[in-house]
């Protein structure tokens, strides 16, 4: 797997645990505290999805 499709999919994966640390806002999350993004288990997810779709297509890729 090339370099790229790792550093996407730890990218991602970071900015998806960023979402769920707690922070000042203006409005709570979802989950009912204070955190980086007001959608929290929302966006955490699709971080999360994003990254497993650049690792599945790059392991593809290699075929």
């Amino acid at each position: 797997m090339k370099w790229y499709y790792w550093l996407g999919t730890i990218i991602f994966i970071v900015l998806g645990i960023w979402t769920l640390i707690p922070a000042p806002a203006s409005k709570p999350c979802l989950l009912g505290y204070y955190a980086h993004c007001s959608f929290t288990p929302i966006s955490t997810l699709i971080c999360f999805a994003i990254a497993g779709f650049i690792y599945f297509f790059g392991k593809k890729k290699r075929k």
